[in-house]
């Protein structure tokens, strides 16, 4: 026989797993942050280089790279993966002009 969970319980579990997810977004924005703050050195370089902020080929590169290598395990699907990192690569982008 199961046991009926109350709903005082479900708050609980759903209450645990929202901190959880605070707790995952609190360290993706430490990431991001970091990604953006490398992505502002790089584009100190490519300055003192005269070298072009975009790079087609290397934004090409770090999608082929997720796609073949990282092997994304789900359950995210592969255009939102690349979607997601494409909107990421142009905030990068954005902050080094």
């Amino acid at each position: 026989m199961r046991k009926k969970i109350g709903q005082s319980d479900l708050l609980k579990k759903l209450k645990a797993k929202r901190k959880r997810i605070d707790l995952i977004d609190r360290k993706l924005l430490n990431l991001l942050n970091q990604r953006v703050h490398m992505a502002l050195q790089i584009g100190k370089v490519k300055k003192e280089m005269g070298d072009r902020i975009y790079d087609p080929r290397r934004e090409k590169e770090i999608v082929e790279r997720l796609r073949l290598r990282l092997r994304n395990k789900g359950p995210l699907k592969e255009r939102d993966v690349e979607r997601i990192f494409r909107t990421i690569m142009s905030v990068c982008r954005k902050s080094q002009k």
